[in-house]
């Protein structure tokens, strides 16, 4: 599976941002999926993703009641909605996929076997 993520840019802080990763080659059925972001000098960290099965979905605490995972099907994409934006969201954003983590292993990116290009989050203070 080929995954493409498109969306970031430059936003205030408060602001809102919508992160795509869409799926080429087939369905994200049966793949976990989530979305990574790594800082300048930090090392990637789990954000938000679904599991397997999709009926569960996973979030960092820093951004719980902020960040809302989704998914279209059809499309074969899933999305990431980034509300009340902070500075410290500021980060180059990965979706990644693997049909084989499991639960314990959600949150470690060395999991995943796919992963997007990245895209560019810039939140200003």
């Amino acid at each position: 599976v080929q995954l493409q993520a498109s969306g970031g840019g430059l936003v205030q802080a408060g602001g809102s941002l919508r992160l795509s990763c869409a799926a080429s080659g087939r369905t994200l059925s049966g793949y976990a999926v989530a979305w990574f972001r790594q800082a300048p000098g930090k090392e990637r960290e789990y954000v938000a993703g679904y599991s397997r099965s999709g009926g569960h979905t996973y979030y960092a605490d820093s951004v719980k009641g902020r960040f809302t995972i989704s998914r279209d099907n059809a499309k074969k994409t899933v999305y990431l909605q980034m509300n009340s934006l902070k500075p410290e969201d500021t980060a180059v954003y990965y979706c990644a996929a693997d049909n084989s983590v499991i639960t314990s292993q959600y949150r470690d990116y060395a999991s995943y076997d796919y992963w997007g290009q990245g895209t560019l989050v810039t939140v200003s203070s």
